[in-house]
């Protein structure tokens, strides 16, 4: 028998009827939300999820305005940048597009944001309010996606043994928090752990985040577990799009997973619009 398909598009669709709801809230209110996105260059990965941010927001009623800055762009134009958006009243969420060119100190550029804004959780203040429940701004939108999924698809994860693969800021340590929040035991591996298969095999719940195209097989699984698949690759041998789960190999043996294309990626950008109609309603 099959895995169960988590998939995401019922989740966007119930996730976009409630910021929907939310949107005529605010008009009411004589507000329009607004989404700054902050964009240095013209890398295409960049620009293809900006069609996609842009897209999703319009149709929900979400203003959208453009900052195009050249690679060349200073330290101190950059910050002057953001000083701006964190003091103009009609912008209520800010996207910037990372990773900044080698030139530029990224660290201080997040910190500047202010975490009110913050709609994808890439500053100190976001990352606070992550690990510790204190703080203004927002998970990072992809770590979020994962959670979004797993509730709404009703898996139980107050007592359970999630293991996540892959430490990263973006993804693998704030979804451990997250999942922590709702009273999950966690267990995080990385390059350097050791029997990373074995301890896999012992969870509940597996969230994979590696970032390497269908590099984790069915070794790592056993019968009844939920796996959320995070990666989005593009496969050497067909060129399409493959999570970091060869999904051949393992459907069928776990209970539950996410496929890619059709998963957690999918759903990123209305967890997006999501955070800037809560900041706009703050």
């Amino acid at each position: 028998m099959n895995s169960e398909l988590l998939l995401g598009a019922p989740v966007v669709a119930a996730l976009n009827e409630k910021t929907a709801v939310s949107v005529s809230a605010l008009a009411k209110r004589g507000i329009v939300p607004c989404l700054a996105i902050l964009r240095i260059g013209q890398k295409e990965s960049d620009l293809s999820y900006e069609r996609s941010a842009v897209k999703r927001c319009e149709n929900l009623g979400i203003a959208v305005r453009k900052i195009v800055l050249p690679e060349t762009i200073s330290q101190a134009e950059l910050l002057s940048e953001i000083d701006n958006l964190n003091h103009d009243d009609s912008v209520h969420g800010v996207l910037m597009f990372r990773p900044l060119p080698k030139c530029l100190d990224e660290y201080a550029v997040c910190a500047a944001l202010d975490p009110r804004k913050d709609v994808d959780g890439i500053g100190v203040g976001s990352m606070a309010r992550v690990y510790s429940g204190s703080g203004d701004g927002f998970s990072p939108c992809t770590a979020q996606a994962v959670m979004e999924i797993l509730k709404f698809y009703g898996v139980e994860l107050s007592g359970k043994h999630a293991v996540i693969l892959g430490r990263s800021l973006v993804i693998g340590r704030p979804v451990a928090m997250l999942l922590m929040n709702e009273n999950a035991s966690i267990t995080i591996c990385h390059s350097k752990t050791e029997n990373p298969a074995e301890i896999v095999r012992s969870a509940d719940i597996v969230v994979v985040a590696v970032g390497k195209g269908e590099s984790v097989g069915k070794e790592y699984f056993c019968e009844g577990q939920t796996v959320v698949d995070v990666g989005i690759n593009i496969s050497e041998k067909t060129g399409k799009l493959v999570g970091d789960v060869r999904l051949d190999e393992v459907s069928g043996l776990v209970s539950r997973i996410t496929p890619v294309p059709g998963g957690v990626g999918s759903l990123t950008t209305a967890v997006l619009a999501s955070h800037v109609v809560q900041a706009a309603g703050k």
